[in-house]
């Protein structure tokens, strides 16, 4: 596997790092979890639409195959000791708490370089360490960075509310940026001999996931507006957007109104502005598309080449999936859950292909096998009696 090898201790937690990491184990990295004894990770404990999968959210389920959880007290100077002495078989610490709660715990970048020089400190946060908003104290949730970049502002119709995302964007831009700073610190250590912190923010990411739209707003003097009649891009001509049919909806993405016109049979549809007029647009278009059926529109769209596709459910496009016993899904045995599926990672490899190695696991389940690996069996048995681990 691409990061055989390759070892990282865990301490992330909800979306941003065990996203990371998990995008890391994936490849074939050793990822050690480190959780609180007892409860585990506090994602754990967050059900999706109030249930569990095999007690545990499926949220936390999502972020943390192939990975391997050791239970450590943070609060305990042995279990600090324990993860400081870890860190010289490790490669990269990676974590996404409060900026500074690492640092008051005794495991921050400076701890951990005095333990091991070649490490690799991954960091993330909501605001990065420094910013204002990080010293106001704002929590870094994902919400609240969409409200503050300007994603928020810039989704939806124009006399709607500003519109989140329908899944934490933030969160997941930032989970892969951060991974790309982890790959590229491993491969500056083998060339370079150094490690190093890599930082990213929920904030940074956003930004730019938005680069086009803030490169415009940065050097076009422009302010971006919403489309009223629901364009879906504030910088995009018409058509661009979701619009109706007479048993749901499709969405037409960048088609040029004079090849449009006629496949709606609206030959004056083809003498209008897409971008001035892209409101009126949108509505000519939508009272074309709503006379057909999804099934009807698309047949025409896909024999003239225009590009359109119907618009699914999450249940829709899974039970595809399912069907087709696509590799886009994995399946594995979880110790309390039984059979679960989740998404595949989306990169494939030709020479060292990722492999399923491990389900999410239960809160301690490696302790044992983790630190025997590390330690003789009598420094288990002190930091038991101790109460570290």
């Amino acid at each position: 596997m691409a990061l055989e090898g390759v070892r990282i201790l865990d301490f992330t937690q909800m979306m941003l790092g065990p996203l990371c990491t998990q995008t890391l184990a994936d490849l074939g990295a050793d990822v050690v979890k480190i959780e609180r004894p007892g409860e585990g990770e506090w994602m754990r404990r967050m059900p999706m639409i109030g249930q569990f999968v095999g007690g545990d959210s499926a949220a936390f389920h999502a972020f943390n195959r192939n990975k391997r959880s050791v239970t450590v007290d943070l609060k305990n100077p042995d279990g600090i000791a324990l993860l400081l002495d870890m860190s010289s078989e490790f490669d990269v610490v990676a974590e996404n708490f409060r900026s500074g709660v690492m640092d008051r715990l005794g495991l921050g970048y400076e701890d951990f370089r005095k333990a091991n020089p070649r490490i690799i400190y991954a960091s993330g946060s909501g605001w990065g360490p420094t910013s204002n908003l990080a010293k106001k104290g704002m929590p870094g949730q994902d919400l609240l960075v969409q409200a503050m970049s300007g994603v928020m502002f810039n989704t939806g119709r124009a006399e709607d509310p500003p519109t989140a995302c329908g899944t934490p964007i933030a969160d997941f831009a930032a989970s892969q940026s951060l991974a790309i700073g982890i790959l590229g610190a491993l491969l500056a250590r083998d060339r370079h001999g150094v490690g190093q912190k890599v930082e990213t923010n929920l904030y940074s990411a956003m930004l730019n996931v938005m680069a086009q739209e803030n490169f415009a707003v940065l050097n076009q003097n422009i302010t971006l507006e919403r489309s009223k009649a629901g364009v879906a891009s504030c910088w995009n001509d018409a058509p661009y957007g979701a619009h109706p049919t007479s048993d749901g909806w499709i969405a037409i993405a960048m088609c040029p109104l004079s090849k449009l016109a006629p496949l709606l049979g609206d030959d004056g549809l083809a003498d209008m502005d897409p971008w001035n007029e892209r409101d009126a647009v949108k509505l000519r278009i939508d009272d074309g598309t709503r006379k057909m059926s999804t099934a009807q529109i698309m047949k025409i769209f896909e024999e003239a080449d225009v590009w359109a596709a119907p618009i699914r459910d999450s249940e829709a496009a899974l039970e595809e999936l399912v069907d087709l016993g696509s590799s886009r899904l994995v399946e594995m045995d979880h110790p309390t859950a039984g059979k679960i599926k989740a998404i595949a990672n989306p990169v494939t490899l030709s020479e060292t292909p990722i492999a399923l190695r491990y389900p999410p696991p239960t809160a301690g389940q490696h302790t044992d096998e983790v630190l025997a690996e590390l330690f003789e069996a009598d420094r288990l048995t002190e930091l038991r009696d101790k109460g570290a681990v």
